[in-house]
């Protein structure tokens, strides 16, 4: 019984993204509509700086704010920080 359920599940996967991909059509992405002004494309320098360093300095930059404000490292337990396990007593 499991192995119909996978084959359902699986031909319901592959229905659904066959009639996404039906339904899109990344062909009319190339007719230019009037009043349409691109401007100048981007390098692959200027592309991979703007979508992928600027997010990771991002956050760095975010991160290391976190890490530097966190006040929770200086509150110390207080009861746990005065018990000695060293023996004082001599045998």
């Amino acid at each position: 019984m499991d192995k119909k359920n996978a084959l359902r599940a699986g031909a319901l996967a592959a229905g659904t993204t066959l009639m996404m991909l039906l339904m899109s059509s990344p062909a009319l992405a190339l007719t230019r509509d009037d009043g349409d002004d691109p401007g100048k494309g981007l390098s692959v320098i200027q592309t991979l700086g703007l979508y992928v360093a600027l997010p990771a300095l991002i956050f760095a930059v975010i991160t290391g704010l976190v890490v530097l404000l966190d006040k929770s490292h200086k509150k110390q337990d207080v009861t746990s920080s005065n018990i000695s396990t060293k023996a004082d007593a001599k045998a």
